[in-house]
């Protein structure tokens, strides 16, 4: 084993990546330019695709996807040619918020069953600190008939790729990096500084690293629940959330958090790991439960916001058509999983609203298999009551004022300036101080990012309302 890392760099051991979504198919990619890899998916559709040169993840493009020596399998006993493995597969939650280990469970059986002596198996899965030992060793030993620290090593990997941020990728990222001894611990540091230039730090432990891991995303989902809590918070007061945190933000050691839905498969996701595991050792978490409440029920908040402001407007709530902008998880990223919008759609059409959902960027058979919506083109919104921006895709970003007026109903009002100035000075004013039925000729848009001019969009008529 002691010259496993040599071998790979050579070529004469191969490296197979075990789950080819947005973390797994990046880390092939990246791989297969110093070493032999082969990528294992059980999906052979998604195999299929890959082999034709369709990067369905859109993180390293179909280009990269072409011109890629990755071996794509979907046959588990490919990887018996390989000696070292990463697992790169999602940790989702039950619906009952405690965590979902059957897909990292089912990877560890089907590696189990064809590890071969002298491997290394190498997690980067999301888990709770304990799980690689304790849960998919167990599975590893079961199914291969081989011991652990005897007949292969383990080590853990935490991923930090950020889906859709094209700045923050595996290269330029410092990557944590653990093993279950020194010797593995070197080897384990020395096959992800062939492919990490920001170099690995070395964790104490797989525990350690396991850990960290799980408590970077607690971090950001307790400072995007405090935002989102002031967002509430202003919005009563009659407060932009967003002109408070620019003026904020002029202070050095202020955050640059911002309000927003807060879904995916990690930030959304990983809080629930560690307090699954400090519940089952007597501790109940009150800050990180308390954030992941507040982020759980902000879909309903903009839903219901959205009813208050039709209302406003004089729209009649059921049978209302509204058109919502955006259903993947986070901008520029086709990954629909655990997104929050959703929740503003479901909740929505508990009002008898009619939604129909644009999103240039989501996978469409994702989201069709998964929520049962089919995705419309901006074409087609047409005579909307209320128009909701819930994600901030670039694409997005470029649409004008003006564009987003042609959609409505109400599409060929127009308003004059005195009416205008009025609209722009009283519209973030608190409700009993707005003249009744000033706002009944208005365009409701919901703008949950802040995408567009809050001013310019009140002189044009808007009833403007964001986090």
């Amino acid at each position: 084993m002691k010259n496993l890392l040599e071998k790979i760099k050579t070529g004469e051991e191969k490296l197979s990546v075990i789950g080819l979504g947005y973390v797994g198919l990046p880390i092939a990619v990246a791989f297969a330019r110093k070493a032999k890899v082969i990528g294992f998916n059980r999906n052979q559709a998604k195999i299929e695709l890959y082999k034709s040169g369709i990067d369905v993840t859109k993180e390293v493009g179909d280009e990269a996807i072409r011109n890629t020596t990755v071996e794509f399998t979907s046959d588990p006993q490919k990887l018996r040619e390989a000696k070292f493995h990463i697992v790169a597969v999602p940790t989702p939650i039950t619906p009952d918020r405690k965590p979902d280990l059957g897909p990292v469970e089912s990877a560890s059986r089907i590696l189990g069953e064809n590890l071969t002596r002298g491997s290394v198996v190498v997690y980067e899965s999301t888990v709770y600190p304990g799980v690689t030992e304790e849960v998919c060793v167990p599975i590893l030993e079961e199914r291969s008939g081989l011991k652990c620290g005897v007949d292969f090593k383990i080590g853990y990997s935490p991923e930090r790729i950020n889906p859709g941020d094209k700045e923050h990728r595996l290269e330029n990222i410092v990557k944590i990096v653990s093993g279950m001894d020194e010797e593995t611990l070197e080897i384990v540091a020395g096959v992800y500084e062939m492919v990490v230039e920001a170099g690995v730090y070395r964790a104490e432990s797989i525990r350690v690293a396991e850990a960290a891991k799980v408590i970077e995303n607690c971090q950001r989902d307790i400072n995007i629940a405090f935002m989102n809590e002031l967002s509430i918070i202003f919005n009563k007061m009659g407060i932009d959330t967003k002109a408070v945190l620019q003026a904020a933000g002029t202070k050095w050691n202020f955050l640059p958090f911002t309000p927003g839905l807060v879904g995916g498969h990690c930030i959304g996701v990983d809080p629930y790991y560690l307090t699954y595991i400090a519940e089952r050792l007597g501790y109940h978490s009150q800050v990180i439960l308390a954030g992941r409440k507040i982020n759980d029920e902000m879909g309903k908040y903009v839903a219901e916001n959205t009813v208050k402001k039709m209302i406003s407007a004089n729209k009649q709530i059921k049978g209302a058509q509204v058109a919502v902008f955006g259903i993947t998880f986070k901008e520029n990223c086709p990954d629909v999983r655990n997104t929050r919008v959703v929740d503003v759609i479901n909740e929505l059409q508990e009002y008898g609203v009619k939604v129909k959902v644009v999103d240039p960027v989501a996978d469409a058979e994702s989201v069709k298999s998964e929520y049962h919506i089919e995705l419309c083109t901006q074409k087609e919104i047409k005579n909307m009551d209320a128009v909701i921006f819930a994600v901030a895709h670039e694409e997005f970003k470029s649409m004008k004022l003006e564009d987003i007026r042609a959609m409505y109903a109400q599409a060929n009002n127009n308003f004059g300036a005195e009416e205008a100035a009025a609209a722009a000075s009283c519209d973030m004013a608190p409700r009993e101080e707005k003249e009744a039925g000033q706002e009944s000729e208005k365009l409701v848009l919901i703008d949950v990012k802040g995408i567009f001019d809050r001013q310019e969009a009140a002189k044009m008529g808007f009833l403007y309302w964001r986090l």
